[in-house]
C-alpha cells in the first residue's frame, strides 16, 4: 500500500510541477489583463505591517480579513519562490512579467526592500529558478528546479550547491538548528542534518506536499488532499488535523497557532495549528 501511495504521489507531483513551470515557455503570449490572485506559490507575513503577502503566478498581493486582495506594485511576474527576510524585505525567484521582453526566463534570486513595490536582481540571474525558497539564520535556502539541487547562500550573492533532490516541492528549516532541513519530494519527507549536503527519508511520515516550521509551535504539513498535520517532535511523528479536501498550493505556519493555507479556491486561516480553519478570502 505504501509503495502504491508513493507512486500516486509521484504521478500527481509530476503533473503539478509541469503545470507550475508552464511560464517557462517564452512563446506563450501574455494575457491581455492579469487574471488576478490565482495559482498561489508562496505566503509570508511582513513584520512591518503584519499583513499576509501572497506570491502568485501573476504578481504579489496582500490579503486582510473582510477586504478584497490588493495587488502590490505593477509587476505581473511569476513568483515561483517567495520568502520574507525582514521588515519590508522580501526575497523571491521565478519568471518575469510577460510584457518585459528584456528579462531572461529565469530571474534567479531577486530582492525587494520596499515590501514588493520594486525588485532588483541579486544573483544567478538568468540561470536559477527557485521553486522553494526560505530565509532563516541569515541564510537563504532554495531548491533550484533547473539543477534539481538544494542551494545555500550566506550573503544572497554567492551560492553553495548541495544535495540533489529531484522534484522537491517545499523546504523547511529548523528555527534552532541552521543545518537541519526538511524537504518534501516524490520520495516522501526527507531530512538533512548537515546543511543539505545529504538527505535521508523520515520513516513513517505522511506523504506531505508542503511543510512549514514556525519559530514557536509545532511543525505543520499538508498532503495532496489538503489534510493538515502537526508534529511536536521535529517531524519524527505526525498527528492529523483538519482536511480541506482540496489540494493545497502554499502553507505558512506563522507561530502561536496561526496558520495560513492556500488552495485554488480560497485562502484559509487557523488559530489552533490547523485543528480548525476559516476562510480568509476567496481566490479568483
Amino acid at each position: 500500500v505504501r509503495v502504491l501511495i508513493r507512486k500516486l504521489f509521484a504521478i500527481a507531483l509530476t503533473g503539478a510541477l509541469a503545470a507550475a513551470c508552464s511560464s517557462n515557455a517564452p512563446e506563450s503570449p501574455p494575457p491581455a489583463v492579469a487574471p488576478g490572485m490565482v495559482h498561489i506559490h508562496g505566503l509570508g507575513i511582513n513584520p512591518s505591517d503584519d499583513k499576509l503577502y501572497v506570491a502568485t503566478h501573476y504578481g504579489l498581493y496582500t490579503v486582510e480579513q473582510d477586504q478584497a486582495p490588493q495587488r502590490v506594485g505593477e509587476l505581473s511576474q511569476d513568483f515561483m519562490g517567495f520568502t520574507v527576510a525582514g521588515p519590508d524585505e522580501f526575497l523571491a525567484s521565478g519568471h518575469p512579467d510577460p510584457a518585459d521582453r528584456q528579462q531572461p526566463p529565469h530571474l534567479g534570486l531577486i530582492k525587494s526592500s520596499d515590501a514588493g513595490q520594486s525588485w532588483e536582481p541579486l544573483s544567478l540571474h538568468g540561470s536559477a529558478d527557485f521553486h522553494a525558497l526560505k530565509y532563516r539564520h541569515g541564510r537563504v535556502y532554495g531548491h533550484d528546479s533547473q539543477s534539481g539541487t538544494v542551494m545555500v547562500s550566506f550573503d544572497q550573492r554567492s551560492w553553495q550547491q548541495r544535495a540533489e533532490v529531484p522534484a522537491a516541492v517545499d523546504l523547511a528549516v529548523s528555527p534552532g538548528a541552521p543545518d537541519e532541513i526538511l524537504a518534501t519530494a516524490r520520495q516522501g519527507l526527507l531530512r538533512s542534518t548537515d546543511g543539505a549536503r545529504t538527505f535521508s527519508a523520515v520513516t513513517g511520515a505522511p506523504a506531505l506536499l508542503f511543510i512549514s516550521w514556525p519559530d514557536r509551535g509545532p511543525l505543520l504539513g499538508a498532503d495532496l488532499e489538503g489534510r493538515l498535520y502537526t508534529s511536536a517532535d521535529d517531524g519524527q511523528t505526525w498527528q492529523p488535523g483538519h482536511s480541506l479536501n482540496n489540494k493545497p498550493q502554499a502553507l505558512l505556519a506563522a507561530g502561536n497557532g496561526q496558520v495560513y493555507i492556500a488552495t485554488d479556491t480560497a485562502i484559509y486561516t487557523s488559530t489552533d495549528n490547523g485543528a480548525t480553519v476559516n476562510v480568509l478570502t476567496a481566490v479568483e
